[in-house]
């Protein structure tokens, strides 16, 4: 005699309801697998081929051996609008068994008998081996509406057996609803527990998370309810030393960002697989996949027990998070900003607690017109990365605030000053370093060009001078984009007209370049003499007033109220030793048009030598121009006099 029915015979009635629980979840899992069959039958038959799903996870883990119901989709076919489907019957009869296993831990709720009466008698009154559109609707179809289907009755049939696995268990174990473990059960469900609970304050007071836990057979069984979602489930099966994960999703891009996540501990992922195709459940497709882990031992086992528990709170609202995030940021980076949240273990839902997209519109209308315009998308004022690292920012500020019970405006605060501080230090500067660094690189590369005797390199030389243009090009880009903010941000006219003159330098470091390429395209006889040496020195001036231009830059950069007397000195310092370079290079072209009346006759070499070495000394006096134009601007910007 079984066991249940011992129990049965010595009216302990009550002690039959956790077996018959853990027996209607094993039922579950194989209505699933066997309205997962359905839909594979009528995908198959819609695209006239024998290409089924592979299913082979699913049934392994639903526990069922059956070649027939496996081969059961490649039969199908279509005939009109019925689908034909060899062994049916045996299939309705399956399911009406299973229906009844599921709803018999539930007696006394009349709302679920009705219901599942309806469900036997339609099923026993099928056909044998044909069905409409409408039955198969009828069978497999997640929309809630006016129509009851087996589906919903399912899903309905899993929620109240899940609480009513908590009320039935024996014990907790950290949390877990717990019944009929053994002593190894104990430990890996503390260690699933211990990543729960050490995330689990991320979620505020958003409902899920509950999790229960019991053994069948050789199988302990972990359940977790996430959130509130009907096809949103993740279930634990623990044998030997080895993890399956069971997970489904309503949205793939969720489904993709939890296999990321759970990749981190080694997760190795079936293909996740479509279980309504676009013409059933109204188009509402959820996805379903498994992940294997094969631990080494008890300890690895464990720990990646831990890892997934710790990961499962970042799932709670997360298309809802990244709705919001694409409002500020692309596609690609929204995902980003949530997988670095969970990283950070930060989270996203005190940000949306606390306001969400609005805080981050009250923040850029606070800043006012003058950053921002009506339209104007984050990443389009701050830059990608920088829009990417304030929103991560300002997900940590929410967490930390909303963890502490701080209130909401005090997050609208930081929030606000958190986006000012990114603006004044990562805005304008931020154009004017990179023009600088071109004019550096040019530089560099005409120093470096001269040191490795570029000027009889014909191919060395080509080569520079089309990089050269390349960044040129590059430097007139920012030009033409500060000029495009400043017509819309007053802010930016004297960055502009800053970066204008800035770019005067690229133009004649580029205008050398090509110089030395003529030079070095058999129009070279040769630098004798001190020639190339006073070109040399020339050049390595003009990189050293890039250099000093570029620090000043950065320094200027950093000034605000924290910033030092040191820092101020410093700047005033960067900006007298371009001076004296344009000084030095004045005295430098003249020794070179000497050396260069002295020891060369070519009239070629001599005007190209002569056209090169002006470049380079124009080069001088536009960082010289350039310098005082940021020193007007810094002092401006400080209050302090001219």
């Amino acid at each position: 005699m079984e066991k249940i029915e011992a129990v049965a015979s010595l009216g302990q009635a009550e002690l039959l309801r956790p077996a018959r629980v853990r027996a209607a979840l094993a039922a579950n899992d194989r209505l699933k697998l066997y309205l997962s069959v359905l839909q594979a039958a009528h995908d198959c038959a819609q695209r006239g081929d024998a290409r089924a799903l592979d299913l082979a996870r699913e049934f392994a883990v639903a526990g069922v051996d059956a070649p027939w119901l496996a081969q059961l989709p490649a039969t199908a076919y279509r005939e009109g609008k019925e689908l034909h489907v060899a062994g049916l019957d045996r299939l309705a009869g399956l399911l009406a068994e299973d229906l009844c296993t599921m709803a018999r831990p539930l007696e006394g709720d009349a709302d679920f008998a009705a219901r599942c009466a309806h469900w036997c008698a339609w099923l026993e009154a099928l056909a044998p081996d044909t069905l409409s559109s409408a039955q198969l609707h009828a069978l497999t179809s997640g929309k809630r509406g006016k129509d009851d289907s087996l589906h919903l009755l399912v899903m309905d049939l899993h929620k109240a057996l899940n609480r009513l696995a908590s009320e039935l268990s024996s014990e907790t174990i950290d949390g877990a609803h717990v019944w009929q473990v053994d002593a190894t059960d104990r430990s890996r469900i503390a260690a699933f527990m211990r990543g729960l609970n050490a995330t689990r304050a991320l979620k505020l007071d958003h409902p899920g998370l509950d999790t229960a836990a019991t053994r069948d057979g050789a199988r302990l069984l972990l359940q977790n309810d996430i959130g509130t979602n009907d096809a949103h489930v993740l279930v634990i099966q623990v044998e030997g030393l080895r993890v399956v994960l069971t997970y489904s999703d309503l949205h793939r891009r969720r489904f993709a960002f939890f296999q990321s996540l759970l990749c981190e501990v080694g997760a190795n992922w079936s293909e996740p697989q479509a279980r309504t195709s676009a013409g059933l459940n109204f188009g509402a497709t959820y996805y379903v996949g498994t992940a294997t882990f094969d631990c080494a031992d008890e300890e690895a086992l464990c720990g990646v027990l831990e890892g997934i528990g710790t990961r499962i709170v970042f799932l709670i609202d997360w298309n809802r998070a990244r709705k919001r995030l694409e409002q500020f940021v692309g596609k690609t980076d929204a995902v980003a900003i949530l997988a670095e949240a969970a990283r950070r273990r930060v989270g996203h839902m005190a940000w949306l607690a606390a306001g969400g997209e609005q805080l981050v519109f009250g923040a850029m209308q606070a800043l006012g017109p003058e950053y921002f315009r009506i339209g104007d998308r984050l990443d389009g004022v701050l830059g990608t990365e920088k829009a990417r690292a304030f929103v991560l920012e300002s997900m940590a500020l929410a967490s930390a605030a909303m963890q502490q019970r701080q209130p909401l405006a005090l997050v609208a605060d930081d929030t606000r000053l958190l986006l000012a501080r990114y603006l004044h230090r990562h805005d304008e500067f931020d154009l004017l370093a990179e023009h600088a660094a071109y004019c550096h690189a040019l530089a560099e590369g005409l120093r470096d060009g001269l040191a490795h005797g570029h000027e009889r390199d014909r191919k060395a030389a080509r080569e520079f001078s089309e990089r050269a243009k390349d960044w040129e090009r590059r430097a007139d880009q920012l030009v033409m984009d500060a000029r495009a903010r400043a017509e819309a941000r007053p802010r930016w006219e004297a960055f502009a007209e800053l970066v204008e003159t800035a770019d005067d330098v690229a133009d004649a470091l580029e205008e050398a370049a090509f110089l030395l390429s003529l030079i070095a395209a058999d129009h070279h006889q040769g630098w004798r003499g001190e020639v190339h040496q006073t070109m040399q020195l020339l050049a390595d001036a003009v990189l050293g007033a890039a250099q000093d231009h570029v620090r000043a830059l950065e320094i200027a950069r950093g000034f605000g109220e924290d910033s030092s007397a040191e820092d101020h000195e410093a700047f005033v310092a960067a900006l007298w030793r371009v001076l004296n370079a344009e000084r030095q290079c004045d005295v430098l072209l003249r020794d070179v048009r000497r050396a260069l009346a002295e020891h060369v006759s070519d009239a070629a070499t001599l005007n190209l030598s002569t056209d090169f070495a002006q470049a380079l000394e124009s080069a001088t006096d536009w960082l010289l121009a350039t310098g005082y134009g940021l020193r007007r601007l810094v002092f401006s910007r400080a209050g302090v006099g001219r």
